[in-house]
């Protein structure tokens, strides 16, 4: 119904060519029909000029994608046109009606029901025996009330899915969003940091600069690989598939190598038996605690933290602390995507400084029981 749009299937444009070819040869075969029953019907021979109104009626369609409103005119004049002449009846008023349909669909309900009622009275005042006037005035009246009733329910279908698009699209963006602030806010931390002790021991200490420099390149690799997975749900291609495990708990003591080698000490202590989580529990656990370590390490000034996993029935549980500045400055700028991640999975979150000094993460991510 919606050909109108650039991006439509090239075979929609052909709607309108079937309902030419439905009109003309309905009303061929209905004026046949009519002849034998009716010899005496006072119905004008279809002749090329009915034809050529039948036909342009249906093509007067393909100004949906150019002007609603004209093509609603064009179709309407067309149509009443081969009415006043004395036409036979028929399925003349396909196009009629597919274009009512069309215009309530794409937002143009008034101008719908306006032509509508220019329609009726046309079909009412100028049509075939008079003396069934009220009979005819009643049947196209419920026809088109009917029709404009159907457009508006399927327009109040089509605007609900595309608001789900729309909502859904948004939902794949923000979480792409926190996965590519996750990857750079990490690695370019390390990275950071790694450098400012290359410069600072480049000429006292060559060895240890050459171990931060060796670091400053494993970070950008692991950067850069990250990024291209991520990257690549954008684009909707799945070139090849990742060389290197998904990110998740059981790869944390990777992520605190990592921040060993940037100077925080990481402790880490698991509570509960641990077991196999679903797939999107376990990135966000990862992140989770990706993101806190990284802001421990950018904003609370110190040299350690305390990482808890805790395994429960129904739930997994991170705690993850330091003793360093708290405050506002603890957060960071991840925290909000922290409490995105956990409100997606129907978690809770809890952060904030602690009475006796320091900053805590505290993440509770439902897992639907024993995996």
């Amino acid at each position: 119904m919606t050909w109108d749009h650039p991006d439509r299937p090239s075979r929609a444009r052909l709607f309108p060519l079937i309902i030419a070819f439905i009109q003309i040869i309905g009303v061929t075969f209905a004026s046949r029909f009519a002849a034998t029953q009716v010899p005496e019907a006072p119905f004008r021979t279809l002749d090329l000029l009915g034809y050529a109104l039948l036909a342009g009626s249906a093509a007067a369609m393909w100004l949906w994608h150019v002007h609603m409103t004209a093509a609603l005119a064009t179709v309407t004049a067309l149509t009443g046109t081969y009415v006043s002449l004395g036409y036979p009846p028929g399925p003349f008023f396909l196009a009629f009606l597919f274009t009512l349909v069309g215009a309530v669909v794409l937002g143009h309900r008034l101008a719908a029901w306006v032509t509508a009622l220019a329609g009726w009275l046309v079909f009412v005042l100028l049509g075939w025996d008079n003396h069934q006037l009220v009979w005819r005035a009643v049947v196209s009246a419920a026809v088109l009330t009917g029709v404009l009733l159907i457009a508006q329910v399927i327009a109040s279908n089509r605007a609900r899915l595309l608001e789900q698009r729309r909502r859904r699209a948004g939902d794949e963006r923000l979480r792409i969003a926190r996965e590519v602030h996750d990857v750079v806010a990490h690695h370019i931390s390390l990275i950071n940091v790694q450098a400012g002790v290359a410069l600072h021991l480049l000429d006292d200490d060559p060895e240890q600069a050459r171990t931060a420099l060796a670091a400053i390149k494993q970070a950008s690799r692991d950067t850069l690989r990250e990024l291209r997975q991520t990257l690549g749900v954008l684009r909707g291609v799945d070139e090849q598939a990742p060389r290197s495990p998904a990110p998740s708990l059981d790869r944390i003591d990777e992520l605190v190598d990592r921040f060993a080698t940037a100077g925080l000490r990481v402790e880490v202590r698991t509570t509960g038996q641990p077991r196999a989580l679903p797939t999107a529990v376990d990135l966000a656990a990862y992140r989770i605690v990706q993101e806190s370590l990284t802001n421990v390490h950018r904003h609370a000034g110190v040299d350690s933290a305390q990482v808890t996993v805790g395994y429960n029935t129904d739930e997994v549980v991170l705690d993850i602390t330091d003793r360093g500045r708290g405050g506002d400055a603890a957060e960071g700028n991840g925290l909000s995507g922290i409490r995105e991640r956990v409100a997606s999975l129907g978690g809770t979150v809890a952060a904030g400084p602690r009475p006796e000094g320091g900053f805590t993460v505290c993440a509770v991510l439902p897992t639907g029981g024993d995996s």
